[in-house]
């Protein structure tokens, strides 16, 4: 059995409990369904559902996107359990990038049979830690322009949906000044300079667990959830070059560009100056200097 919650401020429009519930009914799927008044209560009732002293759901399932995911996980991550429930995510928002890795429909009815079943995926989790506290990621972190541009898209319209970040990205990235970035971290025996940190100048820097972000960007065509590294990307761009990465980015065949430099480590140490914004999963955290690293198996998702 499924406690499935639906976050009514994911997405243009709220998911009705009703599509919910047939979404499920269809792919065989027993769960009770409830719509959260807030995101807030939505997270409450996940930390409430772990403070029982029985019976402990065993499977929570949220609707919503990328957003509604990243509150689940911290939820859960930050409450005690006797079991850890399995994680499901039912794409109901802006974008559920995070499914697109595990080539899964956004379509919330083909996406609902992906629930039947017992077989769970064991991930790793990202956390930042900061002035801010700590809070962790399940997909995509930035800082820098991509990060200015989730804040300002939050003032945007959510009827634009999938349209916000690209229009947010192209009023922010005029104005944004480019900091001095300082990055290091863990580094394989063998690798290069170049790949054990980073010391000069950027635009952005990005962080992923998972392979999509922005609505079906594939940002990281190389990352991977089980592997126990992060992929991070550095931009070092002029501001023209970077409005011709972008498209590249959004096919996942940026790599070999100049501006990209790429590297693969569990833990890293972020400064920039100035200081720059830091997002996860299309949410607001804070700002650098940020400790980030990877926690091994810390989730279940059922996929």
């Amino acid at each position: 059995m499924w406690l499935v919650l639906i976050n009514p401020a994911a997405g243009p429009r709220p998911v009705s409990a009703d599509r919910v519930e047939r979404a499920l009914a269809s792919a065989g799927v027993q769960a009770d369904v409830e719509v959260s008044p807030t995101a807030e209560a939505m997270r409450k009732r996940i930390v409430e559902a772990s403070r029982r002293a029985s019976p402990q759901p065993r499977r929570i399932a949220v609707v919503g996107g990328d957003g509604t995911a990243n509150l689940a996980v911290n939820a859960i991550l930050d409450s005690e359990w006797v079991e850890p429930p399995v994680l499901g995510l039912l794409p109901g928002g802006t974008g559920c990038d995070l499914l697109r890795t595990f080539a899964i429909p956004q379509q919330l009815e083909a996406a609902a049979r992906h629930l039947a079943g017992d077989a769970s995926y064991s991930v790793y989790v990202g956390r930042l830690e900061g002035d801010f506290g700590i809070r962790h990621f399940l997909n995509v972190a930035q800082v820098g322009v991509g990060a200015a541009a989730v804040e300002a898209g939050r003032h945007l319209s959510r009827r634009l949906g999938k349209a916000r970040y690209p229009l947010a990205f192209l009023r922010k990235l005029p104005g944004f000044p480019p900091a001095q970035i300082s990055l290091t971290g863990d580094s394989p025996s063998g690798s290069t300079a170049a790949a054990r940190g980073y010391h000069g100048r950027g635009l952005a820097v990005i962080v992923a667990n998972g392979q999509f972000f922005a609505g079906g960007w594939n940002v990281a065509p190389r990352a991977n959830l089980t592997d126990g590294k992060l992929d991070v990307q550095v931009i070092d761009c002029a501001k023209p070059a970077a409005f011709r990465l972008v498209p590249k980015i959004i096919r996942g065949v940026h790599m070999s560009d100049p501006a990209v430099h790429r590297m693969s480590k569990a833990t890293i140490a972020l400064a920039t100056e100035p200081s720059w914004p830091l997002e996860a999963d299309g949410d607001m955290v804070g700002n650098t200097p940020v400790s980030i690293s990877v926690l091994p198996g810390a989730l279940k998702l059922k996929i």
